[in-house]
Protein backbone atom coordinates (compact mmCIF):
# COMPACT_ATOMS: atom_id res chain seq x y z
CA UNK A 1 0.00 0.00 0.00
CA UNK A 2 1.59 3.25 -1.31
CA UNK A 3 1.12 6.64 1.08
CA UNK A 4 -0.34 7.86 -2.04
CA UNK A 5 -3.19 5.47 -0.99
CA UNK A 6 -3.51 6.02 2.64
CA UNK A 7 -4.07 9.97 1.70
CA UNK A 8 -6.90 9.02 -0.64
CA UNK A 9 -8.40 6.71 1.67
CA UNK A 10 -7.99 9.20 5.01
CA UNK A 11 -9.48 11.92 2.36
CA UNK A 12 -13.08 9.95 0.95
CA UNK A 13 -13.75 8.65 4.86
CA UNK A 14 -13.24 12.72 5.81
CA UNK A 15 -15.82 13.04 3.02
CA UNK A 16 -17.84 10.44 4.33
CA UNK A 17 -17.77 11.59 7.69
CA UNK A 18 -18.44 15.12 6.77
CA UNK A 19 -21.50 14.13 4.63
CA UNK A 20 -22.75 11.98 7.18
CA UNK A 21 -22.98 13.82 9.60
CA UNK A 22 -24.70 17.06 8.00
CA UNK A 23 -27.27 14.96 6.00
CA UNK A 24 -28.00 13.02 9.35
CA UNK A 25 -28.62 16.65 11.11
CA UNK A 26 -30.69 17.99 8.50
CA UNK A 27 -32.83 14.91 8.60
CA UNK A 28 -33.40 14.83 12.42
CA UNK A 29 -34.71 18.95 11.98
CA UNK A 30 -36.77 18.04 9.37
CA UNK A 31 -38.34 14.55 11.17
CA UNK A 32 -38.58 16.85 14.23
CA UNK A 33 -40.68 19.88 12.00
CA UNK A 34 -42.79 16.97 10.64
CA UNK A 35 -43.35 14.80 14.24
CA UNK A 36 -43.39 17.47 16.58
CA UNK A 37 -44.49 20.67 14.78
CA UNK A 38 -46.12 20.01 11.89
CA UNK A 39 -47.86 23.81 11.49
CA UNK A 40 -44.62 24.69 10.29
CA UNK A 41 -43.86 22.08 7.85
CA UNK A 42 -43.87 23.23 3.72
CA UNK A 43 -44.54 21.08 1.15
CA UNK A 44 -41.22 21.36 0.18
CA UNK A 45 -39.76 20.06 3.10
CA UNK A 46 -40.59 16.72 1.32
CA UNK A 47 -38.28 17.14 -0.95
CA UNK A 48 -35.73 18.46 0.93
CA UNK A 49 -35.97 15.34 3.34
CA UNK A 50 -36.19 12.91 0.33
CA UNK A 51 -32.76 15.06 -1.05
CA UNK A 52 -30.92 14.02 2.44
CA UNK A 53 -31.64 10.39 2.49
CA UNK A 54 -30.51 10.35 -1.71
CA UNK A 55 -27.12 12.36 -0.54
CA UNK A 56 -26.86 9.57 2.37
CA UNK A 57 -26.82 6.94 -0.38
CA UNK A 58 -24.85 8.58 -3.11
CA UNK A 59 -22.31 9.06 -0.62
CA UNK A 60 -22.23 5.17 1.23
CA UNK A 61 -21.92 4.13 -2.50
CA UNK A 62 -19.69 6.20 -4.36
CA UNK A 63 -17.19 6.52 -1.38
CA UNK A 64 -17.18 3.22 0.34
CA UNK A 65 -16.14 1.54 -2.55
CA UNK A 66 -13.28 3.79 -3.17
CA UNK A 67 -12.08 3.35 0.43
CA UNK A 68 -12.02 -0.02 0.44
CA UNK A 69 -9.61 0.30 -3.23
CA UNK A 70 -7.72 2.99 -1.56
CA UNK A 71 -6.77 0.67 1.80
CA UNK A 72 -6.53 -2.41 -0.37
CA UNK A 73 -9.68 -4.55 0.92
CA UNK A 74 -11.54 -6.72 -1.61
CA UNK A 75 -15.25 -6.33 -2.40
CA UNK A 76 -16.81 -9.73 -1.87
CA UNK A 77 -19.09 -11.72 -4.18
CA UNK A 78 -16.68 -9.69 -7.03
CA UNK A 79 -19.98 -10.33 -9.37
CA UNK A 80 -22.78 -9.35 -7.30
CA UNK A 81 -20.88 -7.26 -5.01
CA UNK A 82 -19.62 -5.19 -8.58
CA UNK A 83 -23.17 -4.90 -9.65
CA UNK A 84 -25.12 -4.05 -6.79
CA UNK A 85 -22.86 -1.22 -5.93
CA UNK A 86 -22.49 0.20 -9.60
CA UNK A 87 -26.44 0.01 -10.03
CA UNK A 88 -27.26 1.34 -6.19
CA UNK A 89 -25.18 4.51 -7.25
CA UNK A 90 -26.44 4.97 -10.43
CA UNK A 91 -29.63 5.12 -9.37
CA UNK A 92 -28.86 7.53 -6.57
CA UNK A 93 -27.19 9.36 -9.10
CA UNK A 94 -30.20 9.65 -11.29
CA UNK A 95 -32.57 10.20 -7.78
CA UNK A 96 -30.44 13.36 -7.06
CA UNK A 97 -30.45 15.31 -10.66
CA UNK A 98 -34.45 14.38 -10.60
CA UNK A 99 -34.76 15.54 -6.87
CA UNK A 100 -32.85 19.10 -7.61
CA UNK A 101 -34.87 19.45 -11.03
CA UNK A 102 -37.67 19.08 -9.10
CA UNK A 103 -37.05 21.13 -6.12
CA UNK A 104 -36.36 24.29 -8.39
CA UNK A 105 -39.36 23.70 -10.84
CA UNK A 106 -41.94 23.82 -7.38
CA UNK A 107 -39.81 26.48 -5.88
CA UNK A 108 -40.52 28.44 -9.51
CA UNK A 109 -44.09 27.98 -9.66
CA UNK A 110 -44.78 28.73 -5.25
CA UNK A 111 -42.66 32.31 -5.69
CA UNK A 112 -44.41 33.11 -9.18
CA UNK A 113 -46.85 35.77 -9.28
CA UNK A 114 -50.55 34.33 -9.10
CA UNK A 115 -51.47 36.25 -12.44
CA UNK A 116 -48.13 34.20 -13.99
CA UNK A 117 -49.75 31.20 -16.43
CA UNK A 118 -48.33 28.70 -13.69
CA UNK A 119 -50.42 29.78 -10.71
CA UNK A 120 -52.89 27.02 -11.64
CA UNK A 121 -50.50 24.92 -10.27
CA UNK A 122 -49.79 26.45 -7.10
CA UNK A 123 -53.53 24.79 -5.68
CA UNK A 124 -51.72 21.39 -6.83
CA UNK A 125 -48.34 21.29 -5.71
CA UNK A 126 -48.63 19.61 -2.28
CA UNK A 127 -51.10 16.77 -3.74
CA UNK A 128 -48.07 16.34 -6.42
CA UNK A 129 -44.76 16.16 -4.44
CA UNK A 130 -45.35 12.70 -3.11
CA UNK A 131 -46.63 11.21 -6.79
CA UNK A 132 -43.54 12.76 -8.67
CA UNK A 133 -40.91 11.22 -6.12
CA UNK A 134 -42.45 8.08 -6.51
CA UNK A 135 -42.51 8.37 -10.29
CA UNK A 136 -38.86 9.34 -10.64
CA UNK A 137 -37.89 6.23 -8.20
CA UNK A 138 -40.05 4.14 -10.35
CA UNK A 139 -38.34 5.39 -13.53
CA UNK A 140 -34.24 5.26 -11.94
CA UNK A 141 -34.95 1.75 -10.78
CA UNK A 142 -35.98 0.23 -13.64
CA UNK A 143 -33.39 2.73 -15.89
CA UNK A 144 -30.38 0.96 -14.61
CA UNK A 145 -30.83 -2.50 -15.12
CA UNK A 146 -29.40 -2.99 -18.50
CA UNK A 147 -26.32 -1.62 -17.08
CA UNK A 148 -26.31 -4.13 -14.32
CA UNK A 149 -26.71 -6.75 -17.30
CA UNK A 150 -23.72 -5.40 -18.84
CA UNK A 151 -20.84 -5.43 -16.43
CA UNK A 152 -19.22 -8.14 -14.82
CA UNK A 153 -16.46 -7.74 -11.44
CA UNK A 154 -13.09 -7.68 -11.42
CA UNK A 155 -11.05 -8.47 -8.81
CA UNK A 156 -8.27 -5.31 -8.99
CA UNK A 157 -9.66 -2.23 -10.81
CA UNK A 158 -12.57 -1.36 -12.69
CA UNK A 159 -13.56 -0.12 -16.17
CA UNK A 160 -17.00 0.45 -17.15
CA UNK A 161 -17.67 1.23 -20.85
CA UNK A 162 -13.89 2.56 -22.12
CA UNK A 163 -12.22 4.30 -19.49
CA UNK A 164 -14.96 5.10 -16.88
CA UNK A 165 -13.66 4.19 -13.64
CA UNK A 166 -16.07 2.32 -11.02
CA UNK A 167 -13.72 0.16 -8.74
CA UNK A 168 -13.96 -3.90 -9.23
CA UNK A 169 -16.47 -3.70 -12.50
CA UNK A 170 -15.90 -3.47 -16.27
CA UNK A 171 -18.05 -3.60 -19.37
CA UNK A 172 -18.77 -7.12 -20.94
CA UNK A 173 -17.36 -6.32 -24.10
CA UNK A 174 -20.20 -8.22 -25.50
CA UNK A 175 -22.45 -5.90 -24.88
CA UNK A 176 -20.66 -3.15 -25.21
CA UNK A 177 -22.74 -1.11 -27.37
CA UNK A 178 -25.29 -1.30 -25.48
CA UNK A 179 -23.46 -0.13 -22.46
CA UNK A 180 -22.34 3.01 -25.11
CA UNK A 181 -26.12 3.35 -26.69
CA UNK A 182 -27.48 3.77 -22.55
CA UNK A 183 -24.57 5.73 -21.59
CA UNK A 184 -25.18 8.27 -24.78
CA UNK A 185 -29.18 8.63 -23.79
CA UNK A 186 -28.22 9.18 -19.90
CA UNK A 187 -25.88 11.83 -20.91
CA UNK A 188 -28.25 13.99 -23.13
CA UNK A 189 -31.03 13.04 -20.19
CA UNK A 190 -28.23 14.77 -18.03
CA UNK A 191 -28.10 17.93 -20.22
CA UNK A 192 -31.55 18.50 -20.99
CA UNK A 193 -32.12 18.60 -17.25
CA UNK A 194 -29.55 20.24 -16.18
CA UNK A 195 -30.76 22.74 -19.02
CA UNK A 196 -34.26 23.07 -17.16
CA UNK A 197 -32.17 23.91 -14.12
CA UNK A 198 -30.80 27.09 -15.58
CA UNK A 199 -33.90 28.32 -17.23
CA UNK A 200 -35.87 27.58 -13.11
CA UNK A 201 -32.52 29.53 -11.65
CA UNK A 202 -32.81 32.34 -13.90
CA UNK A 203 -36.69 32.28 -13.82
CA UNK A 204 -36.53 32.55 -10.17
CA UNK A 205 -33.58 35.04 -10.15
CA UNK A 206 -35.73 37.44 -12.08
CA UNK A 207 -38.84 36.75 -10.01
CA UNK A 208 -36.44 38.01 -7.20
CA UNK A 209 -35.19 40.89 -8.86
CA UNK A 210 -38.43 42.48 -9.60
CA UNK A 211 -39.12 41.75 -6.05
CA UNK A 212 -36.33 43.70 -4.54
CA UNK A 213 -37.21 45.96 -7.08
CA UNK A 214 -40.47 46.64 -5.89
CA UNK A 215 -39.83 46.49 -2.24
CA UNK A 216 -36.88 48.31 -1.92
CA UNK A 217 -38.97 51.18 -1.07
CA UNK A 218 -40.83 49.88 1.50
CA UNK A 219 -39.99 49.24 5.14
CA UNK A 220 -38.42 45.97 6.02
CA UNK A 221 -41.45 45.85 8.70
CA UNK A 222 -43.85 45.35 6.46
CA UNK A 223 -42.68 43.52 4.38
CA UNK A 224 -44.66 39.48 5.54
CA UNK A 225 -43.15 36.93 6.87
CA UNK A 226 -43.98 34.12 4.79
CA UNK A 227 -42.69 36.43 1.64
CA UNK A 228 -38.96 36.76 3.55
CA UNK A 229 -38.83 32.79 4.18
CA UNK A 230 -39.89 32.15 0.63
CA UNK A 231 -36.98 34.24 -0.27
CA UNK A 232 -34.82 32.43 1.67
CA UNK A 233 -35.66 29.45 0.72
CA UNK A 234 -34.92 30.33 -2.99
CA UNK A 235 -31.94 31.68 -2.33
CA UNK A 236 -30.77 28.21 -0.87
CA UNK A 237 -32.37 26.39 -3.72
CA UNK A 238 -30.19 28.43 -6.58
CA UNK A 239 -27.52 27.98 -4.36
CA UNK A 240 -28.08 23.87 -4.72
CA UNK A 241 -28.07 24.38 -8.21
CA UNK A 242 -25.43 26.31 -8.67
CA UNK A 243 -23.40 23.57 -6.69
CA UNK A 244 -25.10 20.94 -8.57
CA UNK A 245 -24.03 22.48 -11.76
CA UNK A 246 -20.92 23.21 -10.84
CA UNK A 247 -19.94 19.79 -9.76
CA UNK A 248 -21.50 18.46 -12.37
CA UNK A 249 -19.64 20.22 -15.21
CA UNK A 250 -16.20 19.58 -13.24
CA UNK A 251 -16.86 16.22 -13.01
CA UNK A 252 -17.83 16.11 -16.71
CA UNK A 253 -14.72 17.55 -17.77
CA UNK A 254 -12.38 15.62 -15.47
CA UNK A 255 -13.79 12.55 -16.67
CA UNK A 256 -13.80 13.25 -20.55
CA UNK A 257 -9.86 14.47 -20.07
CA UNK A 258 -9.43 11.26 -18.37
CA UNK A 259 -10.84 9.28 -21.21
CA UNK A 260 -8.19 10.72 -23.58
CA UNK A 261 -5.16 10.03 -21.50
CA UNK A 262 -3.12 7.61 -22.52
CA UNK A 263 -2.42 6.36 -18.76
CA UNK A 264 -4.54 6.34 -15.59
CA UNK A 265 -4.17 9.35 -13.11
CA UNK A 266 -4.30 8.39 -9.45
CA UNK A 267 -4.51 12.15 -9.28
CA UNK A 268 -7.45 12.37 -11.44
CA UNK A 269 -9.21 9.56 -9.90
CA UNK A 270 -8.91 11.43 -6.78
CA UNK A 271 -10.35 14.52 -8.31
CA UNK A 272 -13.16 12.52 -10.24
CA UNK A 273 -14.31 10.61 -6.83
CA UNK A 274 -14.00 14.44 -4.97
CA UNK A 275 -16.05 16.11 -7.34
CA UNK A 276 -18.80 13.19 -8.16
CA UNK A 277 -19.13 13.03 -3.67
CA UNK A 278 -18.81 16.53 -3.26
CA UNK A 279 -22.53 17.94 -4.00
CA UNK A 280 -24.25 15.42 -1.77
CA UNK A 281 -21.56 16.16 0.64
CA UNK A 282 -22.00 20.22 0.57
CA UNK A 283 -25.33 20.15 0.02
CA UNK A 284 -26.95 19.28 3.89
CA UNK A 285 -24.29 22.52 5.05
CA UNK A 286 -26.08 24.79 2.29
CA UNK A 287 -29.39 24.11 3.59
CA UNK A 288 -28.75 24.19 7.44
CA UNK A 289 -27.51 27.88 6.14
CA UNK A 290 -31.22 28.94 6.42
CA UNK A 291 -31.21 29.24 9.75
CA UNK A 292 -35.17 29.09 10.35
CA UNK A 293 -35.21 25.65 10.81
CA UNK A 294 -32.26 25.56 13.12
CA UNK A 295 -33.70 28.29 15.40
CA UNK A 296 -37.11 27.20 15.30
CA UNK A 297 -35.57 24.03 16.79
CA UNK A 298 -33.52 25.52 19.50
CA UNK A 299 -36.45 27.60 20.42
CA UNK A 300 -38.73 24.74 20.74
CA UNK A 301 -36.54 22.68 22.43
CA UNK A 302 -35.56 25.19 25.40
CA UNK A 303 -39.43 25.92 25.63
CA UNK A 304 -40.00 22.16 26.34
CA UNK A 305 -37.13 22.52 28.77
CA UNK A 306 -38.41 25.16 30.64
CA UNK A 307 -41.80 23.32 31.16
CA UNK A 308 -40.34 20.50 31.79
CA UNK A 309 -38.45 22.44 34.72
CA UNK A 310 -41.58 24.14 36.14
CA UNK A 311 -43.42 21.18 36.38
CA UNK A 312 -40.41 19.60 37.92
CA UNK A 313 -40.57 22.97 40.69
CA UNK A 314 -43.95 22.84 41.36
CA UNK A 315 -44.40 19.22 41.47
Amino acid sequence: MFPRDLISGFFFLSEIFIGFLGNSLLFILYMYTFLIQPRLKKPIDMIFTHLTLVNVLSIVFRLIPDVMASFAVKLLFYDVGCKAVLYAYSVTRGLSICTILLLSAIQAITISSNHSKWAWLKSKLESCIFPSLLLIWIINTFLYIPMVENVEGQINFTVVGSRHSQTYCRSNQVRHHTTLSLATALMIRDILFVLLMMLTSLYMVTLLFRHNRRTRHVHSCRVSAQASSEKKATHSILLLVGFFMFFYFSNTFVTFYSLHRPKNSQVLDLISGALSSGYPVICPYVLLNNRKIISTFISSFSNFECTFSTKGCHG
